[in-house]
């Protein structure tokens, strides 16, 4: 195995329990030592140690910084990042947006605590070193139970289950197993962006549609000083002509606007008027395709980090949205 950096964030794969409950409390070099054999030669890079649902996006930004100094030495063959499953995809995505490398960037976690007797982290972060260590021109991947999956389109699509990663609307990328990954297909890509360089991350919201649904809540956000919100909308993409109205007024004031949808699986498409996807697209909202809110939000806050123009960060949305099958890199 080749020279393989873990960069260790926390979450469960880092949890123990504490009184009633589990909460992160391990940094990586015990992650490494409780889950590894003796003699694996892994690096440790130990950022923080907290559950993911209380990431921020400075801390992904730090992670996103951090993962790109690791990488600018040239003896580095890969990148592990051991990451709380809650909001791992959102993470994943955002490296992958910014990734330019042939080297890979795999996230794993546990869905099992570490000091659980029957912990799946063991074998997940066995998994993703073998990845990282191995493959190239993947972009940034997830390996979850046995199965590698790309940064894109991946969400959380179990809350309990070890097999707790997909793609719903695509295929995975391939399987670990008996020590050897099996590269079924390559994934698409945006075409990755440069480090963001703003001082202040944006605000970004996301507000789903319902029955009796209002745009409350979409002015609030606006209001509240959003630079980006995701709508997320029934069916194919679909609202009402109030919630229209409203995304007109938020475009119309320089908010960047994606509209995804709260299906599971399925592209946003414009079919239905009176309030639907035709009408909330020629308002301004940006179709996600099939990326679902975190990872629309994701590429919302990535596009308005790129850009301080209106203009400009719809046109960035629309590039990162548009993704083509992955090919080779020319840096090392």
């Amino acid at each position: 195995m080749g020279r393989v950096v873990v960069v260790s964030t926390g979450g469960t794969i880092a949890s123990r329990r504490q009184g009633s409950g589990y909460a992160a409390q391990a940094d990586g070099h015990e992650v490494l030592a409780a889950l590894t054999t003796p003699g694996t030669t892994a690096e440790v890079v130990d950022l923080f140690t907290i559950n993911s649902a209380h990431l921020t996006t400075a801390h992904q930004l730090a992670l996103l910084r951090t993962v790109h100094e690791v990488l600018a030495d040239p003896t580095v063959d890969g990148v592990v990042v051991t990451h709380g499953t809650d909001t791992l995809e959102e993470s994943a995505f955002l490296l992958d947006i910014h990734h330019h490398d042939r080297r890979p960037v795999v996230f794993t976690g546990a869905q099992r605590p570490l000091d659980d007797r029957d912990t799946d982290a063991r074998r997940n972060l066995r998994d993703a070193l073998l990845a990282a260590a191995t493959l190239h021109d993947l972009g940034v991947l997830v390996a979850f139970d046995g199965l590698l999956h790309a940064a894109r389109g991946t969400v959380k699509t179990q809350t309990l289950d070890q097999d707790a990663f997909a793609d719903p609307s695509g295929q995975r990328i391939g399987v670990i197993r008996q020590d050897r990954v099996l590269v079924e297909r390559h994934p698409v890509r945006s075409l990755p962006l440069a480090l963001p360089t703003a001082a202040a991350p944006p605000r970004v919201d996301v507000v789903m549609h319902h029955c009796d649904g209002d745009p409350v809540l979409l002015r609030a956000a606006a209001a509240a000083g959003a630079q980006g919100i995701v709508l997320v909308a029934t069916g194919a993409g679909n609202a009402t002509g109030a919630m229209t109205r409203a995304v007109a007024d938020a475009v119309d004031s320089g908010i960047l606007v994606a509209l995804t949808t709260r299906v599971a699986a399925g592209p946003v498409t414009p079919l239905y008027t009176r309030g639907g996807a035709v009408d909330l697209i020629a308002a301004g909202a940006v179709p996600a395709g099939t990326l679902r809110a975190g990872q629309a939000r994701t590429a919302v806050l990535a596009a308005a980090l790129a850009s301080p123009g209106p203009a400009e960060r719809v046109a960035l949305l629309r590039r990162i949205l548009t993704a083509a099958p992955a090919a080779p890199e020319a840096r090392p």
